[in-house]
């Protein structure tokens, strides 16, 4: 049997309304065959909770993944791989917007699921990597698709085909990560800053938008345009709308319910 173990702790903050996955498996969270299951177990459970209005997968320690279980692998059937990934990158097809926190190592499929998050805070000493080549193999859970579509197709071909490393401030100044923390106090305090301003948004209003802005860049910019003016028009019937607008007139702050 390929490796086994490790865990993805799930719990809720923000009165339920957060739900944070953290990975947990040794020093450097070994993502195995096995944890790549629970991650799709645990957002089909957040998925499935109306409290849930945003999430986080952090890690545990001083990495947030150094990649897959690469022994492991040899002993998985090849007919066994022709869904890898879907389970791994379940946020991106999550309808709740997910902020990834990353310190220390990001490699291989552990860059994949950063990578299927809407949103990625990073450290200075942060590392992203995938380091696939090495093996003689290529990233198998959208990392090449996802990566060139992030920082541009030349540089995602460079740090593919040599599996150098991306510093943090590389990071950072190419678009891979929205915000570069000094470390990991600082990570732990922009998380949870950008999870309460998630929180003061409509929960439709974000649904809406993660949907539009991950369907509407793959498409030519007039059916995402289009898109984008049906979205606008169905939130404008919407009940938190009406909020919004009532909150803006009467100077106070909005209780939008997500709907």
């Amino acid at each position: 049997m390929p490796l086994t173990g490790g865990e993805i702790r799930l719990h809720h903050g923000h009165d339920g309304r957060v739900a944070y996955l953290t990975l947990d498996h040794g020093p450097y969270n070994i993502i195995t065959w096995e944890t790549r299951q629970v991650m799709a177990d645990r957002f089909a459970e957040i998925d499935a909770d109306d409290r849930v209005q945003a999430v986080v997968v952090q890690a545990e320690g001083e990495h947030f993944s150094s990649g897959g279980d690469i022994a492991g692998f040899m002993e998985v059937e090849a007919v066994d791989f022709t869904d890898l990934g879907h389970n791994v990158t379940a946020p991106a097809r999550s309808a709740k917007p997910v902020v990834c926190a990353v310190d220390g190592y990001c490699f291989g499929v552990g860059l994949e699921l950063a990578l299927s998050c809407d949103i990625r805070l990073a450290t200075e000493r942060s590392r992203f990597a995938l380091p696939e080549m090495r093996l003689g193999m290529i990233p198998g859970s959208g990392g090449t698709q996802r990566l060139a579509r992030l920082i541009g197709l030349s540089r995602a071909k460079y740090h593919v085909l040599t599996a150098e490393r991306i510093t943090g401030r590389e990071a950072a100044d190419w678009g891979l990560v929205a915000r570069l923390l000094p470390d990991a106090d600082g990570l732990g305090t922009a998380t949870e800053e950008l999870v309460a301003t998630l929180l003061g948004f409509s929960p439709l209003a974000a649904r809406t938008a993660k949907e539009v802005l991950d369907k509407g860049v793959d498409a030519p910019l007039y059916s995402g345009i289009e898109l984008e003016r049906k979205a606008y028009a169905m939130l404008r019937s919407s009940r938190d709308f009406a909020e919004g607008v009532a909150a803006f007139r009467e100077k106070r702050s909005p209780e939008f319910q997500g709907r």
